[in-house]
């Protein structure tokens, strides 16, 4: 951990007992005081705070992670809490692989909603989405104003109908067939997890069918995916790593992350290191 805890924001702090909880298998609240510099009745409402996002599993002394199974998908707001710093700095890195009058994919997730604010000055786009909350961002910046009229130069956004998952993602055939026939420059693509074995998973079998179908109408596809993302495995396999053109994630993933990443896909960007 860091050696200067004591001006940490919570959000900050929240983040490196997760990584903690997650690389040791526990914490304990004691420890954490001493490591964070911080009185113990702040460790146990981060701890709270942690516990209410459905990630830890509060304990006698302490808390453990929470195991899940390959099927479960958290809500939007649980995962949009999680890796903030991580998930902006990989979306303004990723912002600046977008072309002006481009055609671009975006898919559900809280990464790919983060890149979406990132691209709102980016002239004369098309944006095709499956995420609400994606074609949310958009729509909200284009109609700011007193007439309530698209600002010249916004992007054009298609939203792709069908049934929305917990993470706010529309998904299934209805889905599937607006994607069909469409062609995009770059796909942005938000994973549940990346690994070796499985490539790319999610817990959704219909999001899975549908993200096939994104990733075979793109000319070029960028997975945004913090640290964290490496090495887990949801249910449905829908990409082999070979069909990624470009990873783009974070500093936080360990070296022996990044050797594998290095050595199994095509591209590897670790934002915030070209910055240096």
């Amino acid at each position: 951990m860091v050696s200067d805890h004591q001006n940490l924001l919570a959000e900050q702090r929240r983040a490196l007992i997760l990584d903690e909880v997650r690389r040791h298998g526990g914490v304990r609240v004691n420890e954490l005081t001493r490591r964070l510099n911080v009185s113990d009745m702040t460790v146990r409402r981060d701890l709270d705070a942690l516990a209410r996002q459905g990630v830890v599993e509060k304990v006698h002394g302490g808390a453990v992670p929470v195991v899940e199974t390959s099927s479960h998908e958290p809500g939007f707001e649980a995962k949009s809490a999680l890796e903030l710093s991580a998930k902006e700095e990989i979306a303004r890195t990723a912002a600046r692989m977008v072309a002006p009058g481009s055609a671009i994919a975006l898919s559900g997730g809280t990464t790919t909603f983060a890149l979406a604010g990132h691209l709102l000055d980016v002239p004369d786009l098309t944006v095709v989405t499956n995420s609400v909350r994606v074609a949310d961002v958009f729509h909200t910046a284009q109609h700011q104003g007193s007439t309530g009229e698209a600002r010249p130069g916004a992007a054009t956004v298609v939203l792709t109908g069908g049934v929305r998952t917990p993470s706010d993602a529309l998904v299934g055939p209805v889905a599937d067939q607006a994607i069909r026939s469409l062609h995009f420059d770059v796909l942005f693509l938000g994973v549940h997890g990346v690994s070796v074995e499985a490539g790319l998973s999610t817990p959704n079998l219909a999001e899975a069918e549908t993200n096939r179908r994104l990733v075979r109408s793109a000319r070029r596809v960028v997975v945004v995916a913090d640290h964290t993302k490496w090495g887990t495995v949801g249910l449905s396999s829908f990409a082999r790593l070979e069909e990624v053109d470009t990873l783009v994630t974070d500093r936080g993933v360990s070296p022996r992350a990044r050797e594998e990443m290095a050595e199994h896909l095509p591209g590897l960007v670790v934002a915030g290191e070209d910055q240096e």
